[in-house]
């Protein structure tokens, strides 16, 4: 009798649970020591692989000239409030001087509500409307009034939404479909296609949240840019015949081809190495 007491306690003991306050659960992770995590920087702001970095104040700190053509090659990016990304790289723009550019809203060093963001620091964003319906973007260089034109840009994303907003915006009833290359060649149009207002007249281009500029490393060589008149400015004396429109050679993306001064460029730059050979 006593034995068969020793043997129930013993299968009793092998049947019963085991003490699960010292067995940790198999489905509760193993947690290690707390980790504080420092400031998370805007995913805006940071440097993804799949895109380079932003460019910042710096890069706009220099004259109109160098400005706008530092800005070709270069990607454009607009972020939609829904978190769809725009891109597009700038092929097409042009300098104006300041007060000495009869050209420039800010000729005779007249500054008014609407050109202000032209006085302001390199990198601001000077956005105006023509025709009463149409918008331009500029963005302001060193010098009291001078800024640069944002021409025309390649496509590279988000296509179909710049489709959509180009039909959507687009004056009259045509059903067209808008093309490809027909979605950023001109500055209207690339107001367009990006979804670019009055809203957007001020901002800093080195700081805002819903568009930005970013470094390309397919920037054009020094001999496939062009340098051309402006276009549209043609009651400004001698200043409408200025070189001050930089446009990348052969690009299908450019508004406005001038093969004149693709031939006079071609020339200087040929003289040019003739002289340094």
């Amino acid at each position: 009798m006593k034995q068969k007491k020793q043997r129930l306690a013993v299968a009793e003991q092998q049947q019963s649970p085991p003490d699960m306050a010292q067995m940790p659960s198999p489905k509760e992770p193993r947690l290690g020591p707390l980790v504080t995590l420092g400031p998370q920087r805007s995913i805006y702001f940071s440097s993804p692989k799949s895109h380079p970095p932003r460019l910042g104040s710096e890069f706009f700190d220099q004259p109109a000239v160098l400005l706008a053509q530092a800005f070709l090659g270069q990607v454009l990016v607009r972020r939609l409030a829904d978190g769809t990304e725009l891109r597009g790289r700038i092929v097409e723009t042009e300098a104006y001087l300041g007060p000495e550019d009869e050209a420039a809203h800010s000729r005779g060093g007249r500054q008014t509500p609407r050109n202000r963001s032209m006085f302001m620091k390199p990198g601001t964003l000077y956005v105006y409307i023509i025709y009463g319906m149409y918008f331009c973007m500029n963005v302001s260089s060193q010098g009291d009034g001078a800024c640069v034109l944002l021409r025309a840009l390649e496509p590279l994303g988000g296509l179909e939404t710049m489709r959509h907003l180009r039909t959507s915006l687009r004056k009259g009833t045509s059903s067209r479909a808008v093309k490809d290359r027909e979605l950023c060649s001109g500055p209207s149009k690339l107001c367009q296609a990006l979804a670019i207002d009055k809203s957007f007249d001020q901002r800093d281009l080195a700081q805002d949240e819903a568009l930005w500029l970013e470094r390309s490393p397919l920037g054009p060589t020094r001999s496939a840019v062009v340098a051309a008149a402006r276009v549209g400015i043609g009651q400004t004396g001698e200043w409408a015949q200025k070189p001050l429109r930089f446009y990348i050679r052969d690009s299908p993306w450019v508004s406005v081809v001038d093969r004149e001064a693709e031939q006079d460029n071609r020339t200087e730059q040929r003289a040019c190495s003739d002289k340094n050979f």
